[in-house]
């Protein structure tokens, strides 16, 4: 068969059900040979837009989101995308076109060395050069991108090779089931001592513990141990923001509550944290704590992350593995540590998130905002959060029922991120509520795809809080420069006008009265939602000089 055709019948031997993509002259033959397949092709506005729907759609599902670009422009368009999906480990596999292989070694129009581009931000990428390799390159492709850590890869089929006839019938490779590697029965013994002989342990959850099914030992762990339960913007739902165990989210600033849980603990487990979620030196700065890491790849070298017990494996399995050996060996003193009488710092957290909650000040606050929409959204519905003023807020004040409901792009942390990779959760969850909560500069990034969601019918809901600002970088640089800062502003369209212009329904409220009804009103639509909602981000300001005076409660 024609090479074009032998790669659309690998896709779908893996199992993929949807691309995201801008085509181009040199992806013609693919294409073509994608009208014959179940596979269904989603036409996107912009190639970073399609990139970040294939993050959403693979950080939600575990299965590789697909994304496609031609050449030159159509990959470096791609770019930010992809970074964001290897840093924030979503399995993610490009497709990229390719000129012809007889002008790749001159100058010639849009000839560029794209793999050479993608490799530092992919954990492998390659091109085509031969159609009897395409099984087993496409296997590779996603055996790569979906184990841990999982992230981007790169394939690239140059025209030509697209268009040649296989000289075989080589035959496909069907996906087979890997296993994880299991923990070392010695690491996890000394894991389980270690948590013994501590006075005052904490769990510290990570990005890892969200995913393959870890956060289901990992409640098991909390609850047989009493230990408390600190996770990190991206380990959101790893323990339930209901759970006794639940000290709720560490990562805005050096001094807020939940940091003195880790400040004065002297073991710390470190379960799935990804030290590019939050460094090390922001809670463990030179200090003597005991670490124990548990995570599918051995810790990072960081001065101020020196590991005592490394339990390298499956995640799930290391848990299960030390929950049988407390109730094993130590079933007559579970729980180690008396959760009832540890309850004081968890209310005063909990107290401080709904300071705000009956606030009718307009602009709206945005822990009101906050508030609001976690009352409306269900525990599995999903939360998206662009990067911003707007992420710190709702890292700190939105909790979560379940793993997996709250994607926050704190890896590679980029703009943009929330409202295109909710319009991939939606693909992947069709019945499944979405939001988007986005800054007004970061959701204008990818404003064009919103033709698409139109298109698809998507209810994809975008709050949009507006300072017209960049208020992240105005908010640093007051905290740096003694209040001082740079010129920030911008000025914005109408949202609601904007939302209309694409055939969207759109809302900019005018009281904070009008936020709840609009949200419940965006729900009941056939196609994705804008709502406008001004916000006070004097509160920046306040929230620093506030938890810059805390006394802390243990």
């Amino acid at each position: 068969m024609k090479a074009s055709d032998l790669f659309v019948r690998c896709l779908e031997a893996e199992g993929v059900e949807k691309i995201f993509g801008v085509p181009g002259e040199e992806n013609a033959d693919f294409m073509i040979s994608l009208m014959d397949s179940p596979i269904e092709f989603v036409l996107c506005r912009h190639e970073q837009a399609a990139a970040f729907m294939a993050d959403g759609y693979g950080r939600l599902t575990g299965k590789a989101g697909v994304c496609l670009a031609t050449l030159g422009p159509g990959v470096t368009n791609l770019v930010t995308g992809l970074a964001d999906a290897n840093m924030d480990r979503a399995p993610t596999v490009a497709i990229i076109g390719q000129a012809s292989t007889g002008r790749l070694h001159k100058e010639s129009h849009q000839n560029m060395d794209s793999i050479g581009m993608l490799r530092p931000i992919s954990k492998w990428a390659h091109s085509i050069y031969k159609p009897e390799t395409i099984p087993e390159m496409v296997r590779k492709a996603f055996k790569v991108a979906e184990q841990e850590k999982p992230g981007v890869t790169v394939l690239e089929l140059p025209e030509d090779i697209a268009k040649e006839e296989a000289t075989s019938a080589p035959s496909i490779i069907e996906p087979r089931k890997t296993r994880r590697a299991a923990a070392d029965h010695k690491a996890v013994k000394a894991a389980v001592e270690a948590i013994i002989t501590a006075k005052k342990p904490i769990i510290l959850s990570g990005n890892g513990a969200v995913r393959k099914r870890a956060s289901n030992q990992l409640r098991l762990l909390a609850e047989k141990t009493g230990i408390r339960v600190v996770n990190t913007f991206m380990g959101k739902g790893a323990v339930s923001r209901s759970d006794p165990h639940c000290l709720y989210t560490i990562g805005l600033q050096g001094q807020d509550h939940v940091n003195a849980a880790l400040y004065n603990a002297d073991l710390v487990i470190a379960i799935g944290y990804d030290l590019v979620e939050y460094a090390p030196k922001l809670w463990n700065k030179k200090t003597k704590k005991t670490i124990i890491h548990i995570d599918f790849w051995p810790a990072e070298i960081d001065e101020d992350y020196i590991v005592d017990v490394e339990v390298v494996s499956d995640v799930a399995d290391a848990l299960w593995q030390m929950n049988q050996l407390f109730d094993n060996k130590y079933k007559d003193k579970l729980p180690l540590f008396e959760i009832s009488n540890k309850q004081k710092l968890r209310e005063t957290i909990s107290n401080d998130f709904a300071m705000e909650k009956d606030d009718k000040s307009f602009p709206m606050k945005p822990q009101k905002v906050l508030w609001d929409i976690r009352e409306i959204l269900g525990p599995s519905d999903i939360l998206l959060s662009d990067v911003g003023a707007h992420k710190m807020w709702v890292a700190r004040y939105y909790q979560c029922d379940e793993p997996n409901t709250c994607l926050i792009s704190n890896g590679f942390c980029t703009m943009g991120f929330a409202f295109p990779a909710g319009m991939g959760a939606k693909f992947a969850f069709p019945d499944t509520r979405v939001l988007a909560v986005c800054g007004d500069a970061g959701f204008l990034m990818n404003v064009q795809d919103i033709e698409t969601a139109v298109r698809h019918k998507l209810n994809i809901v975008t709050v949009i809080l507006m300072d017209g600002e960049y208020g992240l970088i105005k908010w640093k640089q007051q905290n740096q420069f003694d209040g001082k800062h740079s010129d920030l502003e911008f000025n914005n369209p109408d949202f609601a006008m904007l939302a209309e212009s694409f055939g969207a329904w759109g809302k900019v409220i005018s009281s904070a009265d009008e936020f709840k009804p609009a949200l419940e009103e965006a729900f009941k639509q056939n196609g994705p939602v804008l709502i406008g909602v001004p916000i006070d981000y004097a509160e920046n300001m306040k929230l620093t000089k506030r938890l810059g005076e805390l006394q802390f409660t243990i």
